[in-house]
């Protein structure tokens, strides 16, 4: 394998070039009409054009990629994440193209692409489940009657799901009906798929997966894990490993589980066994997810381990290159996604030149981007410009270096989620780590993003965090900061 294409665009495809570049092997670009001058096809030994913006005529056109593949002679495709990555019909493509894809089989794509059949694969291990239904149902007077089994509240959720599509939260058995419907009908629209399950709901979920590795010669690893708690329209928007909340004991559980359950479908490659946890720290399983994940760097700071390179070493026949006992979990990493969204109007995309973008530096912070200044983000796929990684010996100076990267982070021309990401660093909750997946709608507010004082929007936050939560959270005077002198000066220093 010395040439692979990469079958994606942005920061993830330039991503895996410098890793592939790093260990010699050629890369090639595939790019739309929106990016021909994309920073991955400069990058890239080769480029090739593969359709018209819109995704279903370009990086979701399996065959055009597979043609990519033959005239320039690449024999692996590494597919990022989204578009293709978890695609079981394409990865049958591709090997019967005679080329590897740098990913699962499409056996365990299948199995781990429905939440039911991942629940059924999962329970072979006794893997912790939540509560509820272990097959689809469609008929309503039956599912109601499931759900006063389980419990009110409950979950209806669609079984091809992911992205918060086809999931409704019941209260109570007055409202059932409706909501099945909604669910139903939006899992139809959204997947194809109408089927949907219940699951009693975890009323205040954290949100924790385990990265995982598996070779051709049977080895299965864990790389710990990541909470990925702080999310919108149940999508993460904050990433980071370790967790505050786990014990050394629970993350040996949660981690021979995440194991058990790639065994279970003999697993290939680079996967994230995803689980949620509740208030008492029980866990439980929750997906799979078959491919690199956004927040993979968060991982790979607190380890030290390359997950593109073992990704593709294992896609060659290469066996894992480290054992279980020798991973260490060594200071702290934290990831903002940074969307060209507004915050202020509930995270709408948003579109435009980036008039300014300078990135920011120094010990501990990393940029994984795909853009530089004068481009424009395109509305055709996902509006995320970057992922801001920050390191540090302890979660204390992961964030501060996050609070200082972020204002050190200079973009003009679109509306980010820069400013939401500082609000998170300096709120209370956080701080303390006594958080779950309703931080946005339990904290956050856009007048928020219009205070000019950060002390006062601090001790503000802790207040909140007292009233709502009733519980003892960290002082937030030791993060109180006024504007950095870098955002008072750097016009002038420009």
């Amino acid at each position: 394998m010395q040439k692979i294409l990469i079958a994606n665009r942005g920061e993830i495809a330039l991503r895996v070039m410098r890793s592939a570049r790093e260990m010699g092997i050629k890369t090639v670009a595939v790019y739309s009409d929106a990016d021909r001058n994309a920073l991955h096809v400069r990058y890239a030994d080769e480029a090739v054009y593969i359709g018209a913006a819109p995704s279903n005529q370009s990086y979701l056109n399996g065959e055009k990629i597979i043609a990519a593949c033959h005239k320039t002679g690449a024999t692996g495709i590494h597919p990022g994440y989204g578009f293709l990555s978890e695609n079981a019909a394409f990865a049958r493509q591709v090997k019967e193209a005679g080329v590897v894809l740098i990913g699962p089989s499409p056996e365990a794509m299948e199995v781990m692409g429905n939440k039911l059949s991942a629940k059924a694969a999962a329970l072979k291990y006794n893997i912790p489940m939540v509560p509820g239904t272990e097959e689809a149902i469609t008929d309503i007077a039956e599912a109601k009657a499931r759900a006063v089994e389980v419990g009110f509240p409950i979950l209806i959720k669609a079984a091809a799901g992911g992205g918060g599509k086809g999931m409704r939260i019941v209260e109570s058995v007055a409202d059932f009906d409706e909501q099945m419907q909604l669910a139903v009908s939006e899992a139809t629209s959204a997947f194809g798929d109408g089927s949907v399950f219940i699951e009693r709901y975890v009323s205040s979920p954290r949100h924790i997966e385990i990265q995982v590795l598996g070779d051709t010669h049977g080895n299965i690893v864990h790389l710990f894990e990541r909470d990925c708690s702080v999310q919108r329209r149940h999508q993460k928007v904050i990433e980071e490993a370790p967790s505050k909340v786990l014990t050394p004991q629970i993350r040996e559980q949660m981690g021979k589980c995440a194991v058990d359950v790639a065994r279970s479908v003999n697993y290939t490659g680079a996967g994230t066994v995803e689980f949620i946890m509740d208030d008492a720290l029980n866990f439980y399983f929750l997906e799979m997810n078959t491919r690199l994940q956004v927040e993979h760097p968060v991982t790979e700071l607190i380890t030290g381990i390359d997950l593109v390179k073992e990704q593709i070493r294992i896609a060659r026949g290469e066996a894992i290159s480290f054992k279980q006992e020798e991973l260490q979990i060594r200071g702290h990493a934290i990831e903002l996604r940074v969307y060209a969204e507004d915050p202020a109007n509930n995270f709408l995309p948003d579109i435009g030149t980036l008039q300014t973008y300078i990135t920011p530096k120094g010990a501990g912070v990393r940029v994984d981007d795909g853009f530089e200044q004068g481009m424009e983000i395109p509305i055709y796929y996902d509006p995320m410009i970057a992922k801001l990684i920050t390191y540090g010996k302890d979660r204390t100076e992961a964030i501060e270096r996050m609070i200082r990267a972020i204002d050190e982070y200079q973009i003009t021309g679109i509306t980010t989620t820069l400013g939401f990401g500082r609000f998170v660093m300096q709120h209370g909750a956080f701080i303390s780590g006594n958080f779950d997946t309703h931080f946005v709608k339990k904290y956050f507010t856009p007048e928020v993003l219009n205070t000019e004082d950060q002390g006062e929007m601090v001790i503000a936050a802790v207040i909140m965090e007292q009233l709502l939560n009733q519980k003892t959270v960290a002082t937030a005077s030791a993060t109180t900061t006024e504007t950095s002198n870098w955002v008072k000066n750097r016009t002038r220093l420009q």
